[in-house]
């Protein structure tokens, strides 16, 4: 007779429930990120500033993620990792707070790059928590599973923040944004279970040595350049859909619902191909993201054509994710898995201002709206580039037993012949 040990989550069939603890936290983030959008009108007119001020508490978000994403997971880096997420999402809730209760632009602007903060170390040490709840095969679905919360905000919350801030005020949008975040930060420490063991003090110049490495860079520049070729065109989703395909205004937020649901099959997808083949899930879902971006210059001028392709945009930009997200993490050393994992997080948002100010400036000065989508393509082909190249070089070498088998192989054949 033998002792078995207790089964562990990564041991369990199926996927943890502490997964779906992440998905909370990162629904919550997602929607304070994005519902801003839908709430420029108001915060202008209530705080007295120009839409293009108000504008900036976008830009100041991705911003602070981009910035601060880093910063505070090397200041954390000696915590156990659920502490980490647990008083992570104890900021995104204080600074959901202040901006509800902000009594002008410059204090709602601070708030907002404050809860910025929590966004990329959420994600980037999220994702490192989520790989370790499960087993090897499984492990770019666990990082699905928890970007499905992103996903989900898209879809549903940030309509349902705009419609709240529409009819009660933009402060009551926030106030919900702030329960969601109470709710998370219980529902993490509750099941999210404690680290096995505590993590060993890294130097900094350690943690940097891991992320300074080719393909942990390339699998940076990857995410840049794939996410700016997505928000090249999804910053101006609206005009393209009104301008070009000839909607009212009305239908551009079912028909962004599209792109919601897309977003969520694509995510899945995405997982899924990564946890059988890494590196021909990263370059396949890149092809097909550079392919609807291409092709969606010509579908736009059919509006049942432009509706197709919008919600094919949503599936081929969330397929990316896992795949760059695990690429990533699996190219760095586990003594800067956190850091790089919160950098691939800031690359997201780096592209994503990338690619809203090459859209406007494609518009402005360029070749105007109509062209957005294949500069956007090409975009999106320039990180297909960088990752055929990481995969080349992620290829195993010839060893010179191996080249010395195949050479007798082919005297052998020759003197056959």
């Amino acid at each position: 007779m033998h002792a078995s040990s207790p089964a562990t989550p990564a041991a369990r069939r199926g996927l943890p429930v502490a997964l779906y603890a992440l998905t909370v936290g990162a629904f919550g983030i997602g929607t304070t990120e994005f519902v801003i959008m839908g709430l420029l009108l108001q915060v202008a007119a209530d705080l007295q500033v120009g839409l293009a001020a108000a504008g900036l508490l976008i830009s100041g978000y991705a911003l602070g993620v981009f910035v601060g994403a880093p910063v505070l997971t090397i200041a954390t880096g000696r915590m156990p990792r659920k502490a980490v997420l647990v008083a992570l999402m104890v900021i995104f809730t204080i600074g959901n707070i202040v901006c509800a209760i902000a009594p002008n632009y410059t204090v709602l602007m601070i708030a907002r790059v404050i809860t910025s903060l929590a966004h990329g170390t959420f994600f980037g040490v999220g994702a490192v928590v989520a790989t370790g709840l499960v087993p090897a095969d499984k492990k770019a679905s666990a990082i699905s599973i928890m970007f499905t919360g992103l996903t989900v905000a898209t879809l549903l919350g940030v309509p349902a923040g705009a419609w709240l801030g529409l009819h009660h005020g933009w402060r009551s949008t926030f106030w919900a944004v702030t329960v969601i975040g109470l709710i998370a930060t219980v529902v993490i420490a509750t099941l999210v279970p404690k680290d096995k063991k505590a993590p060993e003090p890294v130097a900094l110049r350690k943690e940097v040595k891991a992320v300074v490495h080719p393909q942990v860079l390339l699998g940076l520049a990857m995410t840049v350049l794939g996410f700016a070729g997505v928000f090249t065109v999804y910053t101006f989703i609206q005009p393209i859909l009104t301008r070009i395909s000839g909607f009212g205004e009305a239908a551009v937020s079912p028909i962004l619902l599209v792109f919601g649901v897309g977003m969520i099959l694509g995510n899945i997808l995405g997982g899924r191909l990564a946890d059988k083949r890494l590196a021909p899930a990263l370059i396949s879902t890149l092809i097909a993201l550079a392919a609807v971006l291409g092709l969606m210059t010509f579908a736009l001028h059919n509006q049942i054509a432009a509706i197709a392709f919008v919600g094919l945009l949503g599936v081929a930009a969330f397929a990316t994710v896992s795949p760059l997200q695990l690429w990533v993490l699996q190219k760095t050393d586990p003594a800067g898995q956190n850091l790089a994992s919160s950098l691939n997080i800031g690359a997201f948002n780096l592209g994503n201002a990338l690619g809203a100010w090459l859209g406007g400036a494609v518009i402005e000065y360029g070749p105007g709206l109509g062209a957005v989508t294949w500069v956007a393509a090409l975009v999106t082909v320039s990180g297909l580039v960088l990752a055929v190249w990481a995969a080349r070089l992620d290829a195993p070498k010839p060893t010179a037993m191996a080249v010395g088998k195949e050479s007798d192989d082919a005297v052998a054949a020759c003197a056959a012949g």
